[in-house]
């Protein structure tokens, strides 16, 4: 049976009787579920055997390139639809996701007081668009699934528009910014990989169908490899800066999930809107992050982003229990 907020998205499948919809659904919640620990297994990698990777740093952009194709082959046509039915709701998410994270980032970096590249770096992850495994989170904490995925879909679409002027306009006091470079690379790593997945899922959506339940595997696997090839490029800084990156984005996002749901909850959109604001605006699309900061910064620049896929993955969990907990209680 089908709701308003029921939807296909990357991870977070559309509840139905069928034996594939079932399957779709326990595959992206074992995939968000062992998300953070396959990083984790990935981040020890590189820090244990960093020579390994030497030079991995070259097939990062190609590696977001998959993660944003299986983005593009989730989408549907009623994705968009959704942005039509409610077009305030989403253009709240929008201008929340783009707003609130980049000045936290910005915040924290002032706060703590992190060098140029950290702080470059936390103010990049940020100025990302929304990830992915919001949907996955939204649909687990009984939140508005449909809004989480228009949310997701618009802020990853303007990302080329809106993250390289965000980012000059918050990281320039610390390291030059080259927009226009990271425009490009935004428009081929991202814009175009999710048009392409979306035009083969209109052109063979039968053939896609089969494969979704794979498809949050595939990205997870492809942001550990992401998440290895940084910090081994990092390795040698990691000891000393890891305590102080694991508060900066313990911070940014505890903030940006509390503040998002504030968002949502103030504006009466309602409680699941509330809980999707939440996950939209706190989880971010840590692998784009990871891949533009050691594009255009440096490597340790990269490792705030490799830090938050891990750990947005984490609490977003921890608070989708705690919703679906809570709803629990709340039951005569």
């Amino acid at each position: 049976m089908r709701t308003e907020h029921q939807n296909t998205s990357p991870g977070a499948p559309e509840p139905s009787d069928s034996p594939e919809a079932a399957a779709e659904q326990r595959g992206a919640r074992r995939a968000v579920t062992l998300f953070p620990l396959l990083v984790v297994l990935a981040g020890a990698l590189g820090l244990v055997s960093p020579g390994s990777f030497t030079g991995g740093g070259e097939a990062v952009p190609y590696l977001l390139g998959v993660v944003m194709f299986c983005m593009g082959l989730t989408m549907t046509l009623p994705d968009f639809r959704g942005i039509v039915r409610r077009p305030w709701a989403v253009a709240l998410g929008l201008a929340a996701q783009y707003l609130v994270m980049p000045g936290l980032g910005w915040l924290v970096a002032q706060t703590l007081g992190l060098s140029p590249q950290l702080a470059a770096g936390v103010i990049l992850v940020g100025c990302s668009p929304g990830g992915t495994a919001s949907n996955v989170v939204t649909y687990l904490a009984r939140g508005d699934v449909a809004l989480s995925v228009s949310v997701t879909s618009v802020s990853t679409l303007v990302a080329p528009l809106l993250t390289p002027p965000l980012t000059l306009f918050l990281a320039g006091e610390f390291l030059p910014v080259d927009t226009g470079s990271m425009f490009a690379d935004i428009l081929k790593t991202v814009l175009l990989p999710v048009l392409g997945g979306l035009v083969v899922r209109l052109l063979a959506g039968r053939h896609v169908r089969r494969a979704l339940p794979v498809l949050p595997w595939l990205s997870a696997v492809t942001i550990a490899a992401i998440v290895t090839i940084v910090v081994a490029a990092s390795a040698d800084t990691i000891k000393s800066a890891a305590a102080l990156v694991f508060l900066a984005v313990v911070l940014h996002n505890g903030l940006g999930l509390t503040i998002g749901y504030a968002v949502g909850r103030l504006s009466r959109l309602g409680e699941p809107a509330g809980r999707a604001m939440a996950f939209e605006v706190g989880m971010q699309n840590s692998g784009l992050a990871a891949s533009l900061a050691a594009a255009h910064f440096s490597p340790l620049a990269a490792l705030p982003a490799a830090v938050f896929s891990v750990w947005h993955n984490v609490s977003g969990s921890l608070a989708a229990a705690w919703f679906a907990r809570r709803d629990g209680k709340a039951k005569p």
